[in-house]
C-alpha cells in the first residue's frame, strides 16, 4: 500500500452524501374528500342537478310508497287495490308537463302569469264558500268536486299565487327603491296575504294557513324588513292563531297530543299521533321490507296521506327516513343557492318563496309525525297522496329549474355540451371531427364556464 510522505497510510475520502428531498406531506384524506365535495358543490350546473335530481327521486318514492300504503284503504273502501296509485300516477305526469313548461318559461312569462294566477286562485277559494259546489273534507271546507272521484283544493293553488304576485311586487318595487319604505313593503303584500288566508280559514284549514303564513315572512325576510317591522306583523300574526286555536276544541286537542305515547292523553284522542310513532319505532334500521306494513291495516289513520312518513319508516326504516330527509335538504339547499346567486330580484323574491313553502311544510309534516309538532293536516310535498298538492309543487320546482338553468355559469356549461348522435357532417359528406372528447374542448369549456 503506497503511503504519504508522513509514513501514514492515506485518508480515504469519504463522498459527501446530499440530503434527500424533503417529501411532500400526505393530504389528509378528510381534507381531501372535503376539498373536493366543495369543488363539486361550486360547479355551476350543481343547483340544477340537486333540483331536477331531488323532485324526480321525491316524486318516483312517493309513489310507490302511496301504493304501498293506500292498497289497504283502497280495499277496505271496495275499491281496486291500485286505486289511489293510479291517481296519484295520473297527477304526476299532469304535474311532470307543468313541471317542463315551467322549467322552460322565461322569466318574463312567469311574471306575467303572476296576476292570473293570483286572482284565478282568489275565485276558487271564494267558490269554495258557496253552497252545492264546495265541500267538505275532514270537517274543512275547502274542496270542489270536479266531478266523479275527482276533486280539487284551490288553497293549494294559493300558495303558487302568493309566491308569483308576491315576487312580482317586490321586484317591482326594488326597481324603485321603494323597499325602504315601511308602508311600500307592507302595503299591499300583507293585505293580500290575509285576504288568501281569511278564505282559507273560513274553512278551518289551518295548516295551510300557517304555510301561506311562512311564505309571507319569507318574503319579507328576503325583501329586508327590519327586526322592529318584522317582530311587530309576526305578533299580529301569532295572536290571531292563539285566538283560531283557543276557540278551536279540535285544534286544542291536537296541541295537547305533542309527544303523547299513549292513545288517550289527558283526555284527548291522540291515537292517530302515537300510532305513527308506533309505525316509526317498529321499522328498525332497514324497515320490515315494502308493503310490509303493520300500521297501515286500519290502524294508523290517513297512510297515505299526511302519514306516509310513518310508513315509510316502518317499511324502509331509518334509513328509508334519513334519505328522504336527505333528498328535501338538498332540494332546500339548492333553492337558496338559487336565490343568493342571482342579480334578478323577481328571482331572489321567487326561489326564497318557493324553497321556504317546501322547507316549512316538510318541516310541519314530518314533524308532527315525530310527535314534535301538532297535527296541522298538510301533506309531504312531491310525496303524499294528493294531486291538488302534486300540481302547484310541481310547477314551482319548475320554476326553481329555470331559475337555475339562468344562472350565467349554467347557461354557458349547458351551452358547451352538445349531443353525441345527430351531429351536423362537414363538407363531402364527412363526419366532424369529435371534438368533445378533445383536451382542448374540455379547458375550454372549463374557463368558459367556471366548472372544473
Amino acid at each position: 500500500m503506497p503511503s504519504s510522505r508522513t509514513g501514514r497510510p492515506p485518508v480515504q475520502q469519504r463522498a459527501v452524501r446530499r440530503p434527500a428531498a424533503p417529501r411532500a406531506p400526505r393530504e389528509n384524506p378528510v381534507r381531501r374528500l372535503h376539498t373536493r365535495a366543495r369543488r363539486a358543490w361550486d360547479r355551476p350546473l350543481t343547483a340544477y342537478y340537486l333540483i331536477l335530481g331531488g323532485s324526480l327521486l321525491i316524486t318516483v318514492l312517493g309513489l310507490v310508497m302511496v301504493y304501498s300504503a293506500s292498497q289497504i284503504t283502497a280495499l277496505q273502501m271496495s275499491l281496486p287495490g291500485s286505486y289511489f296509485f293510479r291517481k296519484q300516477l295520473l297527477a304526476a305526469v299532469i304535474g311532470g308537463a307543468l313541471l317542463y313548461a315551467a322549467s322552460r318559461m322565461p322569466v318574463k312569462l312567469h311574471r306575467a302569469l303572476a296576476y292570473p294566477i293570483l286572482a284565478g286562485a282568489v275565485f276558487l277559494m271564494a267558490l269554495v264558500q258557496v253552497p252545492g259546489i264546495g265541500m267538505a273534507v275532514n270537517g274543512n271546507q275547502n274542496w270542489i268536486s270536479l266531478g266523479g272521484s275527482f276533486q280539487i283544493q284551490p288553497s293549494e293553488f294559493g300558495k303558487l299565487a302568493l309566491v308569483l304576485w308576491g315576487a312580482d311586487l317586490m321586484a317591482r318595487k326594488q326597481d324603485k327603491k321603494l323597499l325602504n319604505q315601511w308602508k311600500h313593503m307592507l302595503v299591499p303584500l300583507v293585505p293580500v296575504a290575509f285576504l288568501l288566508l281569511g278564505l282559507i280559514m273560513l274553512g278551518g284549514d289551518m295548516g295551510t294557513a300557517i304555510i301561506l303564513t311562512a311564505i309571507l315572512f319569507g318574503l319579507l325576510w328576503l325583501a329586508g324588513a327590519p327586526t322592529r317591522l318584522f317582530v311587530g306583523v309576526l305578533s299580529v300574526a301569532s295572536l290571531i292563531g292563539v285566538i283560531l286555536i283557543k276557540t278551536s276544541p279540535n285544534r286544542m286537542a291536537r296541541l295537547a297530543c305533542i309527544g303523547a305515547t299513549e292513545p288517550r292523553s289527558g283526555g284527548a284522542d291522540c291515537w292517530q299521533a302515537v300510532h305513527g310513532i308506533y309505525a316509526l319505532a317498529s321499522g328498525g334500521i332497514f324497515g320490515s321490507g315494502l308493503g310490509a306494513s303493520v300500521e297501515k291495516w286500519g290502524q294508523l289513520p290517513e297512510a297515505h296521506t299526511d302519514f306516509i312518513f310513518a310508513v315509510t319508516g316502518e317499511e324502509l326504516g331509518l334509513a328509508g327516513t334519513l334519505s328522504v330527509l336527505a333528498l328535501f335538504a338538498a332540494l332546500g339547499y339548492a333553492g337558496i343557492r338559487v336565490a343568493g346567486r342571482t342579480e334578478d330580484p323577481f328571482v331572489r323574491f321567487a326561489a326564497g318563496g318557493v324553497t321556504t313553502w317546501i322547507t316549512a311544510q316538510s318541516v310541519i309534516n314530518i314533524g308532527a309525525v315525530l310527535g314534535l309538532l301538532p297535527i296541522a293536516g298538510v301533506p309531504l310535498p312531491l310525496f303524499s297522496y294528493g294531486g291538488s298538492a302534486l300540481l302547484p309543487t310541481m310547477f314551482a320546482i319548475g320554476l326553481l329549474i329555470a331559475f337555475a338553468r339562468d344562472e350565467p355559469g349554467a347557461r354557458a356549461a349547458l351551452a358547451m355540451r352538445q349531443p353525441r348522435f345527430g351531429r351536423k357532417r362537414g363538407a363531402g359528406g364527412s363526419a366532424g371531427p369529435r371534438r368533445w372528447n378533445t383536451m382542448r374542448r374540455r379547458v375550454s369549456a372549463a374557463r368558459s364556464s367556471g366548472e372544473r
